[in-house]
């Protein structure tokens, strides 16, 4: 059957294209793509092609299919699957497989699986290492954020703390102390504030900094103050923007003390390096957005590392456990992930938007990828719906939901577009 898909070729060279998927194995599933969410790895896979640690050497000769946080139906499995899945089942999948210690991923590696495509080919080892998960909310781009909201909480995991006394270390963040989150209004910083103020093991005091006070006042508007005190956090938002000490501003929040745990979220020298300054005793430093500079540096206080007992270490996502845990947290409305889109857009526009992420601004570019729309920011559905009847019903269903993204939202576009 035919698919029609984002293929990477090389460095700068992405395409929408339809071809033909290769005839079903019996040890592959072929499953239908509703919802994929743009992410800036895939920005970084395209501008790098071969030279990312994922994507194949030969990628110019057999592309690969690009997008890894997506959401869809299975429409055929093969024999010997056929005990653990059926068609009309609906799934997402961890794209971090680790198989057989392999940095092989889809969305990264595979020319017939990737989230920025109407079909795909589910191989073989995605199933082997329990990748396939079962979704079974009627809402799918819920599904598509379990994979970035897995993302932050695998980083929640990865803090450690050292035991005194001992060479043990306590993993996870300090319960009960001090976080801070650097660069943290984007949507990556808006799901790891969602998710550690609704979890289980969280701070008391959090600080979340940012040099975009357009995009503070937003996030401080759907994750106020007020609903992190009722959970116990003690909730401040700070813009740096221009700030000659941002590290005795920020600092100060916390009694002039340095945090318990810092997490970087931009892949910036300055702010890498205001992460380490901002370490107190015992500190660790969660470096969480990846460079794309091989050669990406920052300055270090080794003296801390050794004297101040800190701590770096670094996140290159979640797994098949955060994921479910994402999902679970959705589906019970612990956390709302719809904060972070920003925009909507179809198939046909998905190379121009992954090659031009970083300047597009706003949170994530959500896809359905069974339709053509281009990608258009919420905030202006009710300007484009004056001569668009579609847009002006989104415009009304996302000014009912708090500007949000929703499942009446997609419920309404999916019906109109005839797609479910």
């Amino acid at each position: 059957m035919k698919t029609k898909a984002l293929r990477l070729y090389g460095e700068n060279d992405i395409r929408v294209e339809e071809f033909e998927l290769p005839q079903l194995k019996d040890d592959e599933i072929l499953a239908k793509i509703i919802s994929d969410s743009l992410c800036m790895s895939s920005y970084k896979a395209a501008i790098q092609g071969a030279r990312h640690k994922r994507v194949p050497n030969d990628v110019a000769e057999n592309p690969i299919m690009l997008g890894h946080e997506f959401c869809g139906v299975i429409e055929a499995v093969g024999a010997k699957w056929q005990d653990k899945f059926k068609a009309g089942d609906k799934f997402v999948i961890q794209p971090a497989l680790n198989y057989k210690g392999r940095l092989d991923a889809p969305g990264y590696s595979f020319p017939y699986i990737g989230g920025c495509a109407t079909y795909i080919i589910i191989p073989s080892m995605v199933m082997e290492v329990g990748c396939l998960l079962p979704y079974n909310s009627d809402t799918f781009f819920y599904g598509s954020l379990a994979e970035p909201v897995s993302c932050v909480i695998g980083s929640y995991e990865e803090f450690f703390h050292s035991k005194a006394g001992t060479h043990k270390h306590d993993m996870g963040i300090k319960e009960g102390g001090s976080l801070l989150i650097l660069a943290g209004a984007g949507p990556m910083g808006y799901a790891a504030t969602d998710y550690i103020i609704h979890c289980e093991r969280k701070p008391s005091r959090l600080v979340v900094t940012d040099i975009d006070q357009t995009k503070l006042d937003r996030m401080a508007s759907i994750i106020t103050v007020e609903d992190a005190k009722k959970n116990g956090v003690e909730l401040t938002y700070l813009n740096t923007n221009g700030v000659e000490d941002a590290e005795t501003l920020i600092k100060a929040q916390n009694g002039g003390k340095g945090f318990d745990d810092v997490l970087a979220m931009a892949p910036v020298k300055s702010v890498a390096e205001l992460a380490d300054k901002c370490l107190g005793y015992n500190g660790c430093l969660s470096f969480f957005a990846g460079p794309s500079d091989t050669a990406f540096k920052a300055e270090v206080n080794f003296y801390n590392v050794h004297y101040n007992e800190t701590h770096i270490v670094g996140t290159v996502g979640g797994n098949s456990n955060d994921m479910v845990k994402a999902i679970r947290m959705s589906e019970q409305g612990k956390i709302n992930p719809a904060a972070m889109v920003t925009h909507i857009g179809g198939l046909d526009c998905t190379a121009e938007a992954t090659m031009n992420l970083p300047k597009i601004g706003g949170g994530k570019k959500l896809i359905y990828t069974q339709i053509d729309m281009p990608l258009t920011a919420i905030a202006d559905f009710a300007e484009k719906g004056k001569t668009d009847p579609e847009m002006a019903k989104l415009a009304e269903i996302t000014a009912r939901h708090n500007g949000l993204w929703s499942e009446e939202a997609e419920a309404f576009l999916l019906k109109n577009r005839n797609v479910m």
